[in-house]
């Protein structure tokens, strides 16, 4: 060890009270009281997103272009052919700082947390950035850190209009044919908690479209579970897999008889 490391790591020590260190039993007792709390927390987040679910929606009633890797896109374009579409609006751009090698920090951390999007993709919903760079820069930014979003950017209003134009943040939008909506909105810290494949989904208009979600009557909902899959091996046309429902109708099984 060098004096160089050796420092950075007494300079990392800090004094702290330390909680009591106590047997295997009291132990499980406490994790058991705190996991009271932690079922009520996740009961608390499933009927936000519930509420969620039945928030009104507003028309988008004005017409966007952005620049994309193919060219010119409209908003409806970025739903790339699916219901629902979430945009999160990264800084990377002029005045910001990392310019031009890198987007805002705060931003990309973000990105490097982002899922797989086949999953986000095999329940109807696309995720796309947005900036102000031009599509070379994005281009370069996205290579360098080993990003696959698809990335746009924004050449009129979109930014102000939405409330991303000064801070970041998640817009939901739902596509009904031709006629795009405006079904929700996450940022500032509501932005930390985005970037898992349940996250996203819990944000959007039909959320995980599983069976047990509190949704309104008529909503697509399939089989817990049944629909997930490998990332390179969704098919949208395929049945689910009968090995895999069998797997977790015994997973579901030994939850209740463990719960119940």
């Amino acid at each position: 060890m060098n004096a160089k490391t050796a420092t950075a790591q007494q300079a990392r020590q800090v004094t702290m009270s330390r909680p009591p260190i106590v047997s295997a039993e009291d132990w499980e007792r406490a994790r058991q009281e705190l996991l009271v709390k932690e079922k009520a927390l996740t009961r608390a987040r499933d009927a936000l997103a519930a509420d969620r679910r039945r928030m009104p929606w507003l028309a988008v009633t004005k017409t966007y272009a952005f620049d994309g890797p193919q060219g010119k896109a409209s908003l409806l374009d970025l739903f790339e052919g699916r219901h629902q579409l979430v945009v999160y609006r990264a800084f990377f751009e002029p005045g910001v700082y990392g310019w031009p090698e890198h987007a805002c920090r705060g931003c990309s951390l973000g990105a490097d947390q982002v899922a797989h999007l086949a999953h986000l993709n095999a329940r109807d919903t696309t995720l796309a950035y947005v900036s102000r760079a031009p599509q070379e820069d994005i281009a370069r930014l996205k290579a360098r850190m080993g990003w696959e979003m698809p990335w746009y950017t924004i050449t009129d209003s979109f930014d102000a209009d939405f409330g991303v134009d000064e801070w970041h943040g998640h817009n939901v939008f739902f596509r009904d044919g031709e006629q795009v909506y405006r079904t929700y909105f996450i940022n500032v810290r509501g932005d930390e908690a985005m970037g898992t494949t349940w996250s996203y989904l819990d944000a959007t208009p039909l959320g995980r479209q599983e069976v047990w979600e509190d949704s309104p009557q008529g909503y697509p909902q399939t089989a817990t579970y049944k629909w997930w899959n490998w990332h390179d091996n969704y098919d949208p046309d395929a049945a689910p897999d009968q090995r895999w429902a069998e797997v977790t109708d015994a997973g579901e099984a030994a939850f209740r008889n463990r719960e119940g």
